[in-house]
């Protein structure tokens, strides 16, 4: 079936509703084992409404997942794709029963998130698991790719959409507009255990250096937690206030966290961020995520074949190295605020 280690590539993502009859159902198996307030669900469901009652991640994933079977198939190896969610259809459970019954023993599961931490990486692993219980000796076995936050084919796109943010200003003023790296925050309980903060900050720090930016800050968004428990700061929208503060009037939010323009950056920046600065008479402009930029996607296929092919390079820059390919046992632990007490929407990636 296959020339290498694997059977199959396994693109794993968070999932998000595809029409406004999906909302609260998608959120329901979101928030499901939370005692999380049905106020806190309405309200992130009028998130989703604004926008039509439909993520764009769905669509993304599908542009993604084409982009990668044009590569494999003109770059190899030639392995099957197979897609599915931790929330919404297709799901991991359907998804990996899908798998089995193909005969596939094998998969390299891509998970869209470039960073570690419990709910990019570990939870991932576990909802992995968790599909596969059911199907017993049938269940593929499934390995996951290492995050790439410091991989040339992720760096070098974003700097050159943080680039192409930057022309939007007169050439005299761009080495002075200041650059907010942004990602999702997580409790502080989570980033504790993981080496998140160090991921993301290594990654502004590289795309900064090859954009030649000058002034720039890594920021968190889209915090979903009580206000008693600690997250990540300082938040985007507290940051534009601190910078229109000291005089800036310019501004470039660089999502860095995401790799696709899903929810939390259509309506954390592109509607809350943005009305902001609008009102304080910022001009911002939002940079692109990677997408399906094709040295992006490159990138996918060669984390792919290094592990099929058991390659002995593993490439990186900066000053981190390349990030593990085997998650140890206590990797990336579930944080204190996973208690039911203590609930909280998990982030996507």
């Amino acid at each position: 079936m296959s020339d290498g280690n694997y059977d199959a590539v396994l693109l794993v993502s968070f999932g998000g509703p595809d029409g406004p009859d999906d909302v609260l159902p998608f959120l329901e198996n979101v928030l499901r084992g939370r005692n999380v307030p049905r106020e806190r669900m309405l309200e992130v469901a009028e998130h989703y409404q604004h926008f039509g009652g439909k993520s764009p991640i769905n669509d993304q994933n599908r542009g993604l997942l084409k982009a990668l079977e044009e590569e494999l198939a003109r770059r190899g190896p030639h392995l099957p794709i197979y897609w599915g969610n931790r929330n919404w259809h297709p799901l991991l459970t359907d998804t990996l029963r899908e798998m089995a019954d193909a005969g596939v023993k094998r998969a390299i599961a891509f998970v869209t998130s470039a960073y570690s931490s419990y709910s990019g990486c570990r939870q991932y692993r576990e909802n992995i698991v968790a599909a596969c219980a059911p199907l017993g000796d049938r269940a593929p076995a499934v390995d996951k790719i290492r995050v790439f936050f410091n991989h040339p084919g992720f760096v070098g796109p974003m700097a050159t959409n943080v680039g192409r943010a930057l022309d939007h200003f007169p050439a005299g003023d761009r080495a002075q507009v200041p650059v907010l790296f942004t990602a999702h925050s997580i409790p502080t309980s989570m980033s504790d255990g993981c080496r998140y903060v160090a991921q993301l900050t290594e990654a502004a720090r590289l795309v900064a250096e090859q954009a030649g930016v000058a002034h720039s800050q890594l920021v968190y968004q889209s915090r979903s937690g009580p206000p008693t428990q600690p997250w990540l700061e300082p938040d985007i929208c507290d940051a534009i206030r601190t910078l229109h503060a000291a005089g800036s009037r310019q501004l470039v939010i660089a999502p860095i966290g995401f790799i696709s323009d899903h929810m939390e950056v259509l309506y954390d920046l592109d509607t809350e961020a943005a009305d902001l600065c609008r009102e304080l008479g910022v001009d911002m402009v939002r940079a692109a995520t990677v997408g399906t930029d094709p040295t992006f996607i490159g990138m996918i296929r060669d984390l792919i074949a290094e592990r099929h092919y058991s390659l002995p390079e593993r490439m990186a820059i900066g000053s981190l190295p390349a990030n593990h390919d085997v998650c140890p046992l206590d990797c990336c632990p579930a944080p204190a605020m996973r208690r039911p007490e203590r609930p909280t929407t998990p982030p996507s990636p």
